[in-house]
């Protein structure tokens, strides 16, 4: 629908509903705040076209919008003082076992984050609303600084179903972009994505002067692995892999099969000795895993790792994958199911073109 037609079918809309509250005045602003959350074109910035919204009409003390989906839950709160307040409630409306697994989409908490800066609420206290689609599920917190009007509500209300409408549209957009994006094998992102994520947090990470790292993996002997179980367990043991990964990164993280029995991973604000520990623990989870085939035997792989981090010789998208890449490489000429750079010193020097990586 043109914006002009749709605005003219909004003001329409909110004329009539506050002629019956008494507040028609502030239709044209509601109207174009409506307006421009239906033009965002993600979840984080229709959720902050909202807060912007909800603070202009109501001067909130807190607000948060926690969605759902599958195992995700990402969470958008203003101001960030309330987040251990904010996350008890969370914590038992939404069943959450790992609070490891919340996933803030405007703030990056470290852990020197003070509990002496946290503000308390009461429970009772709070204003929350839900909504509920096929795709997802959200809860709404605020808090104001006085009590709620008839008219607050018939104004949350509109507002919310204009955020649940675009929230909708662009999850259906996403899944739209994910088929052509995804993996049909291990449903990480292939390859073409992969880049164009990487280009991405590359500029981000340049802009705000932040850090970023990546690390590439590859199954040690696969080939051994398809040769003497079958393809279909070389499927599988992908499959498997893959999932335990994507179960040991944070939400923000991006996994990618690049190619094979490659795989790479993106790591926004992580140094590089951050990007070690996290690609050994999942190097020893994966050589601990038995992952049992359907003739009912059980096999164990290993993996090989590189890491590398953006402006440690690294100054571009290639270079950076292809540091990756030669300490993957080097991994695998100290053995194998080992991540490089490491504490072990690398002694042979790569002059043969003999060694495989498989």
């Amino acid at each position: 629908m043109p914006i002009n037609s749709l605005s003219n079918k909004i003001s329409t809309i909110f004329t009539t509903m506050f002629k019956t509250v008494g507040k028609q005045a502030d239709h044209k602003r509601l109207t174009n705040y409506i307006i421009t959350i239906h033009q965002k074109e993600s979840t984080e910035e229709i959720l902050s076209e909202l807060s912007h919204c909800l603070k202009n009409i109501l001067n909130y003390r807190l607000f948060a919008f926690v969605i759902q989906q599958k195992s995700n839950l990402d969470i958008w709160l203003d101001p960030r003082t309330y987040k251990e307040s904010l996350e008890k409630a969370v914590i038992e409306d939404f069943s959450v076992k790992d609070k490891a697994k919340l996933n803030y989409l405007n703030y990056t908490f470290s852990p020197e984050h003070s509990e002496n800066e946290e503000q308390k609420f009461n429970m009772e206290d709070i204003t929350s609303y839900e909504i509920k689609e096929d795709d997802y599920f959200a809860r709404v917190y605020i808090l104001t600084n006085k009590g709620l009007l008839d008219f607050h509500d018939d104004e949350i209300d509109m507002i919310l179903k204009t955020t649940q409408t675009a929230i909708s549209r662009q999850l259906g957009m996403k899944k739209l972009f994910d088929a052509a994006a995804i993996d049909p094998l291990t449903m990480c992102y292939n390859r073409r994505e992969f880049k164009a994520q990487l280009e991405r947090n590359i500029s981000n990470t340049l802009r705000h002067k932040k850090e970023l790292s990546i690390f590439m993996f590859d199954l040690d002997h696969f080939k051994k692995i398809n040769d003497t179980y079958g393809h279909q367990a070389g499927d599988l043991v992908l499959q498997k892999v893959s999932s335990l990964v994507k179960n040991n990164i944070r939400t923000a993280d991006f996994l990618a099969r690049y190619g094979g029995e490659e795989f790479i991973v993106i790591l926004p604000e992580t140094n590089k000795q951050k990007a070690m520990e996290l690609a050994n623990r999942i190097r020893e989870n994966v050589s601990n895993t038995r992952i049992k085939l359907n003739t009912g035997k059980e096999i164990r792989v290993t993996a090989s790792f590189g890491v590398a981090s953006l402006g440690e010789g690294s100054s571009d998208m290639n270079q950076l994958i292809h540091d990756a890449d030669t300490m993957m490489y080097k991994a695998k000429l100290n053995g194998r199911n080992t991540v490089m750079p490491g504490l072990i010193k690398v002694c042979p020097s790569i002059d043969s073109k003999k060694t495989v990586k498989n």
